[in-house]
This record gives structure tokens, C-alpha cells and sequence, in this order.
């Protein structure tokens, strides 16, 4: 791999591509070249704009022939900084913008990488059908950059993430070549997958340029609440007794610790604790039924319940659209909310459902042991056990104290999740920030077999090269 492009590639490039194509305009290149929190900030020769999979492959055919590395990039929403890069050619999809196919039949929508989320949701409803993948950057997060992260978001306990929303994918290979994958069949058993190989890759197998993505029914109704609980224990309760009673019908499931709450009524304008009893956790459930009115029937016996039970101490049921995206802004705000308190150290983990208690007890306990002080801010998809537990700095603490003892915490928060059968990316892959962790936890044998799959596609490396193994 050639650490810095020779400008003989670079005029290739700027050749190929033609006017529009390309920019080196400094302007242009700067928000690229940081993720929103700031924290990773990056350095190009050139951005490359292609058009079409045919000028995607094109340019990795030139950067493969002389070795020259590649960092893709799709909204440049991710959070581990693997979209940023470190004097590689940058490769926005961001021109790749078509809706190919649209079919009730099939329920499938064909669409290429750089259509943002949003714009997908919208071009699934004009089929009348729904893509069920939701998360809050949804007007910026890209389709290729959501395949290539695994995303998953608040529906994965109904729906799953990303792995289970594909039916095929076009992608250009680290050779230039172009692989047409564009299946958008339910059962193919002829051998590997590439598909998913390359889902959750993060750019080091190839750039998805396309994918078939798997559409649902629209639902009749839908409901949301949030309920008061004591603690995790008794939130694991309420989403056990969510599953059984709805049969199935949980659309999301998620945990708000109390701090979260104060800090989104404290930092985020317009929104409000719509509960009256006051607990140190508070829940969010949604439920979608295909029945008119079914929803909210459901929710209701279900709150009723858990009150009878004393599993909770109180809820609110949102009485219209606006009040439920109110209940869900608290929800969705929680990382916003955290920049005005300061730097915080972000851990996006994932540990087995019976285990989430266990883990918040221990992992809070042992960080304010050793960081007396410091402020939990957990939060996140607990019906799939996936937990974002950020650790904010003391009030009127040391904040560059606080940043230089981050890989100390996340040391302790990892060790302890691993410990409990847990993963220490569950959504927002590894990219610059966690790649050199994961050796620490991933046994001999697997690192050389994903290393063996990552030489026989790219042995030069030229793929989104710092990231991976």
C-alpha cells in the first residue's frame, strides 16, 4: 500500500471522473474530514464524487493497480471514526442516489448507496410498505454506510439489524471488479454468502454500491409509553411480560436512566418528563399491530398490568403522534444532550438480556469506585441487549482529566462486558476507535481466519486500511 497517492493516480482519478467528479477544494473536504463529536478529524489528496457503480469501480481499479489506499464514506454519521480518512482517497457515495426498483410482489426496494435512510422510509411508503430499520441520524446515515456498519437501531427486537433487512447487495471488489449480487431471493443455499461478508465489513471487503432491501407491511396502529421502574430488573420484567402478552407484537423496547432524562429536560428545547412518579430508570415501548386500534388496546392491559404487579410505578401513554415523537425525543436526544456536560466516554456494548442488570450494577459500581464522581448516562435497546453506557465527567470536574482517563474506563467497562458473554461494539462496528481493543478479546483462531478472508480480497490492503484486522 503507498502511504501518500502519487499525483500521476491523482490526475487519473481527476481524469476519469470528469468535472464534478472530484475535489480537492478545501471547503468542500471539510466536513468530511471530522465525525460530529469531533473527536477524530482527517486528511484526504482528493475526494472522489462517482456517479455511478461504473466510476466506483473504476477508481478502485486505478488506486488497486498502484496500491493506494481507499477510505469510503457514506453520511459520515459513524462513530468510531472509520469514515474518516488519514491521508487515504476519499470515496463518497454520496452522488449514488438512485431508487432502481420498487416492487409489492417481491417486497423489495433497490436502491443505491448513498439514498439516506429517510429518503428510503419515503420510497418504501410510495409502495405502500415500510423499510423497518429507524434510527435518529436517519436524514443523513446512507444506505451503504448502514450495510457496511450493521446498523441496527430502535426495531431489531421485532425486525432485526441490517444482516436480516439485505437480500442482495452490488459491490466493488478491492481489484475494481464489480460483483453483481442484487438478489432479492429469501432462500439461496449454493455455498458462502458474500452478502454477508461484506455487511458489517466497514469498506474492507468493497464498496457497496447497491443493495435489495427487504420491505414489511404497514402497520394499522401503533402505541407508545413510558413507564417509572426501580431498576433494570424490573424493566427486563415489564419487556418479558411485553413479549408474552402482545405475542410478539414489541415494535421497540428501550431503557433511559434518570440522568438522561434531567440532562434531555435540562439541554434539549421543548421537551419535558411526562412522568409523575420519579425513578431512576425510565422505559420507552412501542407497540405496532396490524389491527386498527389494537395498539393502543394492547399497551394499555399491558401498563395496567405491570401496575397491578408493582413491575412499574407509573407511565404515561402518548395520546397522539406528537406526544409519542415527544416520548421519543427523550429517547433519541440522549447523545445530543451530552455535549453541553462535557466530554463523555462512549461505550456502545451489547451483553445477553438476562445479563443487562448485572452489567449496570457491576459497571457503575466499579467506575465510581475507582472515578469517584463521574456520571453513568446509560441508555439504549435493551429488548436486544444492546446498552450505550456513557460515562460523563464529575459536575465542574477536570474535563481533560476526564478525556485522558478514557481508555482506563473502557478497559474496565469492556473487560466486565466480555466477561458476561457480551460484545464491545453492538451496532457502531470497530472502525479507528475500537479495531486495536478487539485483538484483546477475539481468540487466535478467529483473527486469522477474518485476516485470511481479508488477504484473499485485498492483499494489498488498500481498503479502509486502519480498520479491521
Amino acid at each position: 500500500m503507498t502511504a501518500v497517492a502519487p499525483s500521476a493516480v491523482l490526475d487519473r482519478l481527476k481524469a476519469t471522473l470528469g468535472p464534478g467528479g472530484w475535489s480537492d477544494d478545501p471547503d468542500r473536504l471539510a466536513p468530511k474530514l471530522v465525525e460530529w463529536r469531533e473527536r477524530w478529524h482527517g486528511a484526504t489528496p482528493l475526494l472522489v464524487l462517482p456517479r455511478c457503480t461504473r466510476e466506483v469501480a473504476a477508481v478502485v481499479a486505478i488506486c488497486a493497480e498502484a496500491g493506494v489506499a481507499i477510505t469510503p464514506q457514506g453520511g459520515n454519521t459513524g462513530l468510531v471514526g472509520g469514515q474518516i480518512p488519514q491521508g487515504e482517497i476519499l470515496l463518497s457515495t454520496e452522488r449514488l442516489r438512485a431508487v432502481r426498483d420498487a416492487d409489492r410482489l417481491d417486497d423489495v426496494l433497490v436502491v443505491e448507496a448513498g439514498l439516506t435512510l429517510a429518503e428510503t422510509h419515503a420510497a418504501a411508503l410510495e409502495l405502500g410498505r415500510r423499510f423497518p430499520l429507524d434510527l435518529a441520524s436517519e436524514g443523513s446515515a446512507t444506505i451503504g454506510g448502514l450495510i457496511s456498519t450493521n446498523a441496527g437501531g430502535t426495531a431489531v427486537l421485532r425486525y432485526g439489524s441490517m444482516r436480516g433487512l439485505v437480500l442482495g447487495i452490488e459491490a466493488v471488489l478491492p481489484d475494481g471488479q464489480v460483483w453483481d449480487g442484487l438478489k432479492r431471493l429469501r432462500k439461496d443455499n449454493t455455498g458462502y454468502d458474500l452478502k454477508q461478508m461484506l455487511i458489517g465489513a466497514e469498506g474492507t471487503l468493497g464498496v457497496v454500491t447497491a443493495a435489495a432491501l427487504k420491505l414489511v407491511p404497514v402497520l394499522a396502529s401503533r402505541a407508545v409509553a413510558l413507564a417509572a421502574v426501580a431498576g433494570p430488573r424490573e424493566a427486563i420484567e415489564l419487556l418479558v411480560r411485553a413479549k408474552d402478552e402482545t405475542g410478539g407484537e414489541v415494535e421497540a423496547f428501550e431503557l433511559i436512566s434518570r440522568l438522561g432524562v434531567e440532562l434531555a429536560v435540562k439541554n434539549l428545547v421543548g421537551l419535558r418528563d411526562p412522568l409523575e412518579t420519579i425513578t431512576p430508570w425510565v422505559v420507552l415501548v412501542e407497540i405496532a399491530s396490524a389491527s386498527p386500534g389494537a395498539a393502543e388496546a394492547l399497551l394499555e392491559r399491558l401498563l395496567a398490568h405491570a401496575l397491578e404487579d408493582q413491575i412499574i410505578a407509573n407511565a404515561a401513554l402518548a395520546q397522539s403522534g406528537e406526544q409519542a415523537k415527544a416520548f421519543w425525543a427523550l429517547r433519541e436526544g440522549q447523545s445530543a444532550t451530552q455535549k453541553a456536560e462535557g466530554p463523555a466516554w462512549k461505550h456502545d456494548v451489547s451483553v445477553p438480556i438476562s445479563r443487562i442488570a448485572s452489567f449496570l450494577e457491576t459497571a457503575t459500581a466499579r467506575l465510581g469506585e475507582r472515578f469517584p464522581g463521574v456520571r453513568v448516562d446509560a441508555f439504549g435497546h435493551v429488548g436486544d441487549g444492546n446498552i450505550h453506557f456513557d460515562v460523563l465527567a464529575p459536575v465542574n470536574g477536570d474535563y481533560a482529566l476526564h478525556t485522558a482517563r478514557r481508555d482506563e474506563g473502557a478497559r474496565l467497562v469492556h473487560d466486565l462486558v466480555v466477561s458476561l458473554g457480551g460484545s464491545i461494539s453492538a451496532e457502531h462496528g470497530l472502525g479507528s476507535m475500537k479495531t486495536a481493543e478487539a485483538l484483546r478479546y477475539k481468540s487466535p483462531v478467529e483473527v486469522a481466519a477474518l485476516r485470511a478472508l481479508r488477504q484473499a480480497l485485498d492483499p494489498k490492503r488498500i481498503m479502509n486500511p486502519r480498520v479491521l484486522f
